[in-house]
């Protein structure tokens, strides 16, 4: 009976690109030829209630386009549907695996999954090796002077900046080793159909980025109406573009932008350091004993946009309809649920993670118990947006409401509001007021 070939593996997983990512730079830098690996992972996707989930469309639409490129190498990618155990066990008795390289994944799931991983490997004498990817600093990396991780975002932007150092943009120079990647007649890709989704309808946004929008970012980046922002969020999401790069662009041309991108890692460091945030509890334990009204039909109006509120209707909508909602609009919508109706940010989050494309764990409850005040370095319990004044502020010409609200002028729109501002804002800082304790 011939022996196996030896093979390593690269395992993709928010990382979906060939070039500058660090973990397949080493894979393909051994001794090895690397076949590279997706897992449609069936304890995420089973999970998911829309079958045209943008987020499945997007991964399979990029991971396509990889193949490909891998098949012109004489390659391509290995799929996989099902539980990753069962994944490295079918390839275990096709293959003689020595060892099985990845990027780091800090979601409080991921890192479950890579420890059994590690584990059934060592078992079968396979070698685990991960690296850091889809940040600059990472962990333990960025601490106070005191050894103890930061909780409030400017002392930790100031130490990232100090500790930065250009040499950690450069990147991976994967391309002149795509000779190592494993020869191989791959099949076709999993068609969607075959694991229960469809494609979803509608463009993903670029993964490009001009110099222009960066260098007028901080001063449009607010107005939803404008064309402003990079829309990148799902790619450095999924990884088809790697943050050194970005860091660079940002250095370049907008500190505002950079500021950006180290909020996000910011975010991260602080679901590392307190994974108790990723398992539905406040980052201030006393904010779980505010006593939230859960208004079923409320909530229900705050999802399909249909609150009476034009700005916090056209995020709604725009999200609903897109899977993107602007940044500061998020923020108004967020604040309106939990401080005007009282409902539970764990309620905004989790809808907001059925529905944005680019869905983060870590960034979407940063900023849910941002906007709740429960959350590390958040806006004060008494803050309460008046949309009325935010929508004079970022979109004095309702040119955003217009598009997404289209009954905005019509009878009765504006007389159907769920809640009276003044009365809601008032009720929310009672409410608050009776759950906290004095100072907090």
């Amino acid at each position: 009976m011939p022996s196996k070939q030896e093979i390593a593996l690269f395992w993709f997983r928010r990382d979906l690109r060939l070039e500058d990512n660090a973990g397949l730079f080493h894979a393909l830098s051994g001794p090895l030829p690397v076949l590279p690996l997706f897992i449609f992972d069936r304890q995420i996707l089973d999970l998911l209630e829309d079958k045209k989930d943008r987020r499945v469309s997007f991964i399979h639409h990029y991971l396509e386009k990889m193949h490909q490129h891998l098949r012109t190498l004489g390659s391509g990618l290995f799929f996989f549907y099902g539980k990753p155990s069962d994944a490295f066990s079918a390839l275990s008795a096709q293959f003689e695996v020595k060892k099985v390289y990845t990027n780091h994944d800090y979601e409080p799931y991921a890192i479950k999954r890579d420890q059994e991983i590690e584990s059934w490997l060592a078992e079968k004498g396979i070698g685990f090796q991960s690296f850091k990817d889809q940040v600059i600093f990472e962990k333990d990396e960025i601490l106070s002077d005191s050894g103890m991780p930061y909780t409030v975002f400017t002392p930790y932007s100031k130490k990232w900046k100090s500790r930065f150092s250009i040499e950690m943009t450069r990147p991976y120079q994967t391309k002149p080793l795509f000779g190592n990647f494993l020869r191989w007649q791959a099949p076709d890709i999993i068609p969607l159909k075959e694991m229960g989704f469809e494609k979803a309808e509608g463009a993903f946004p670029d993964a490009a980025v001009t110099a222009e929008l960066l260098k007028n970012y901080g001063e449009k980046r607010n107005f939803p109406a404008l064309p402003a922002t990079s829309r990148l969020s799902v790619h450095l999401r999924f990884g088809t573009v790697s943050i050194r790069a970005l860091v660079t662009l940002g250095i370049q041309h907008s500190e505002s932008w950079l500021n950006e991108l180290i909020w996000r890692e910011f975010y991260m460091n602080i679901l590392w350091h307190f994974p108790r945030v990723g398992e539905g509890k406040s980052f201030k334990p006393a904010y779980d004993k505010i006593a939230w009204r859960n208004d079923p039909e409320n909530f229900q109006k705050w999802c399909e946009g249909k609150t009476g509120y034009p700005i916090v209707d056209a995020g709604m909508r725009e999200l609903n309809a897109t899977g993107f909602m602007h940044n500061r609009v998020r923020m108004i919508t967020a604040s309106f649920l939990v401080k005007h109706l009282l409902i539970d940010w764990r309620l905004g989050e989790a809808y907001f993670a059925k529905k944005l494309l680019d869905f983060d764990l870590s960034a979407n409850n940063g900023g849910w118990q941002w906007a709740s005040g429960s959350g590390c370095d958040a806006a004060p319990y008494f803050r309460v947006f008046n949309p009325t004044l935010q929508t004079e502020k970022f979109d004095k010409d309702w040119r955003y409401i217009k598009k997404w609200v289209p009954e905005w002028n019509q009878p009765g729109y504006l007389q159907n509001q769920v809640v009276n501002h003044e009365f809601a804002r008032k009720r929310a800082l009672d409410t608050y007021k009776c759950a906290l304790k004095p100072g907090e």
